[in-house]
């Protein structure tokens, strides 16, 4: 969870919180009544903590495989029921995920409300990662809480498309999931054992590969292990058996001898005709092979012993898949001994892989007497591979941990008269006027810039100059030059605005020349960059950064660029109330940054400081600024309002 933003970072109160549980429980055939909700009990400390901390809970989830369409037998309608009979409080439900009926029913909320929203997987843009689904998702929620570990190896919209949207947290099952399984992943205590069962050894082809790297010792169990033996030459009768992966086995094999790995395959079998309770069972050794007609069904008293041996001095365990067919008690006494002998290992971290082990773990009622039991059968198979999750990796950077620098800066463009303009530089200087986590800059028209950097002066806030002339002095009727902000407190000065591009028709080669005065004056230029929709359009979206910022940066040096700020602002977002998706800012902000680091080094780029700016309001901009890449905001109207300290404080939240 290092750098992720978790549920104890967000501040809840009033906040519409989509959270998305695994309520992907099993039902009742005859009843539909809710048939197991080990799942749902799991989820509800986070649900607890959202509520009483006045939070509204929007509870989203998927059960079964409808296959998108409104099949009423995978409904969750009496999951919301039993959750209710649980947490013991109202837990309404809307008869759909999206749509005017759902946001009416959020808007209606009361903080401390739940509420379960129809199975997400009623539509068949969910397991798509539909973007404008997973906008629609997040239309009606400020925040969204990830406490689904079962689902986190799959890019669906309810996990990784709304978390591209609006800011995305772990919750307290998803944080444990990911402590417990990634420690067992990255740092494990050693002695470290992992105990694999289950029906094939291609299920666990990437996690017995990934172990060969880490683990001290793996004891295969279940009927994969009739392939390892069969591998080596051994009589395996009627057993299940991967005749295409008997090379793999080898393969593995040799490679746990090479890399010293102890690979314990068992040395006796529970042995049946067939599987089904009552029929007549016998041991035996593996050494003197099972007859045809036989199938072997779970492993042996001396394997049970050599396992017990074998886990004695662990420090870390991980268990994933049951020793044999263990829902039949006739062929559960490996898996059942196995799970005691974990619950008696006090003093080695033991974790349960979800799926059958669970099931299994919690069969022998000694879930309690466990490290850790995964609600994640595939999810915890995959984590254990190595691989990356894409609904942890979606989740927000944490707060506090922005490697740059943020700046909140206002252009007032030709707004607010000298008078009107240092009244309200006076609101900002007793508002945020102290502020020091957060660079703020304000950028008045030039008649305004000698009366508000007076008032601004002894506070925190810079100010900035909208546009400069490049030359020192001269026949240029109506500009300003750096050299006549000498007596003026102006820090800053923006160069290469879209409007002086698209309005006054300012070239790359002028924006040039004008970053090279600011910098030769001593002030910062905050270099402004951004295409045109009908480029965005076209796909042109990165050539016309490329073009923009090579011209822009030519002849300058780097120690020279070290000194710029530069701001995206994508023309079609200015002033029309459309804002980029926090996901294209991003995109497009990594592209600039790549950009830099090409034209000059890494060290460079990754210290930048690169600003959006287009349509930026309060209910956005937590969003953008959450982004990796996304260092502050240049904003524009908001900047005019009172709203603009809101902007300030929600980045201060962020540094």
């Amino acid at each position: 969870m290092a750098g992720k933003l978790t549920l104890n970072d967000l501040d809840l109160k009033g906040k519409r919180v989509l959270v998305r549980v695994d309520f992907n429980v099993p039902l009742d055939k005859t009843t539909g009544e809710v048939a197991d909700d080990t799942r749902i009990v799991a989820a509800i400390p986070t649900i607890e903590y959202i509520i009483s901390n006045g939070g509204k809970a929007i509870l989203v989830s998927h059960l079964g495989r409808p296959k998108g369409t409104r099949d009423p037998k995978y409904t969750l309608k009496n999951v919301a029921k039993r959750l209710e009979s649980l947490i013991g409080r109202p837990v309404g439900f809307v008869d759909d995920c999206i749509g005017t009926e759902v946001e009416k029913a959020v808007s209606e909320m009361n903080n401390g409300d739940i509420m379960l929203l129809e199975n997400v997987r009623y539509y068949v843009e969910e397991e798509k990662n539909n973007a404008d689904f997973a906008k629609k998702l997040s239309a009606f929620a400020d925040l969204h809480v990830n406490d689904a570990f079962g689902t986190a190896h799959r890019g669906h919209a309810s996990n990784v498309g709304v978390a591209k949207n609006i800011p995305s947290a772990a919750g307290f099952l998803m944080e444990k999931e990911i402590e417990m399984l990634g420690m067992a992943v990255e740092k494990p205590n050693h002695p470290y054992v992992v105990i694999l069962g289950g029906a094939k050894v291609s299920d666990k082809i990437g996690v017995i590969t990934n172990l060969l790297e880490k683990a001290d010792r793996i004891l295969i169990g279940g009927a994969m292990m009739f392939t390892f033996l069969k591998a080596l030459g051994r009589e395996i009768g009627d057993s299940l058996v991967e005749d295409d992966k008997l090379e793999l086995a080898k393969e593995i094999l040799e490679r746990a001898t090479e890399k010293k790995i102890d690979f314990v395959l068992p040395v006796d079998a529970v042995v049946a005709k067939e599987i089904a309770p009552g029929v007549e069972t016998k041991i035996v050794r593996v050494d003197a092979g099972i007859e045809a007609g036989w199938k072997g069904l779970d492993i042996g008293p001396a394997t049970i012993a050599l396992f017990k041996s074998k886990l004695a001095d662990a420090k870390t365990v991980v268990w994933n898949g049951p020793m044999g067919v263990f829902e039949i008690d006739d062929f559960a006494s490996g898996t059942e001994q196995v799970a005691r002998t974990l619950a008696e290992l006090k003093s080695a971290v033991t974790i349960i892989g979800g799926g059958d082990s669970a099931a299994a773990i919690n069969k022998f009622n000694l879930a309690d007497e466990v490290s850790h039991v995964s609600t994640g059968g595939g999810a915890s198979l995959e984590m254990l591979e190595g691989r990356e999750m894409p609904g942890i990796e979606s989740l927000s950077d944490k707060k506090g941990k922005k490697k740059r620098r943020l700046m909140v800066a206002g252009n007032w463009k030709m707004n607010k008269p000298p008078q009107e303009a240092r009244m309200f530089a006076g609101f900002l200087a007793s508002s945020v006027g102290t502020e020091t986590a957060v660079d703020i800059v304000v950028f008045p028209t030039a008649l305004a810039v000698e009366g508000v950097s007076d008032i601004l002066k002894d506070t925190s806030i810079k100010t900035g100059l909208q546009n400069i002339h490049p030359a020192d002095s001269g026949a240029y009727t109506g500009e300003i030059s750096v050299s006549m902000l000498q007596e003026l407190a102006v820090d800053y000065v923006l160069i290469g605005h879209s409007e002086r591009r698209q309005v006054f028709g300012e070239t790359d080669v002028q924006t040039n020349e004008k970053l090279k005065a600011v910098l030769k004056g001593g002030r910062v230029p905050i270099f402004c960059i951004g295409e045109t929709l009908e480029e965005r359009e076209a796909d042109l979206t990165n050539n016309v950064i490329e073009r923009q910022v090579k011209r822009g940066l030519r002849g300058l040096k780097r120690d020279e660029v070290s000194k710029i700020v530069i701001a995206y602002e994508p023309v079609w977002a200015i002033g029309t109330g459309v804002v980029a998706t926090p996901v294209q800012a991003e995109e497009t902000m990594k592209y600039t940054r790549d950009l830099i680091a090409s034209i000059y080094d890494c060290e460079l780029a990754d210290s930048m400081i690169i600003l959006y700016g287009g349509s930026i309001k309060p209910d956005n901009f937590e969003a953008l600024v959450s982004m990796k890449n996304i260092d502050g905001g240049l904003v524009g109207g908001a900047s005019l309002q009172e709203s603009f300290v809101q902007l300030v404080v929600i980045a201060k939240n962020q540094a």
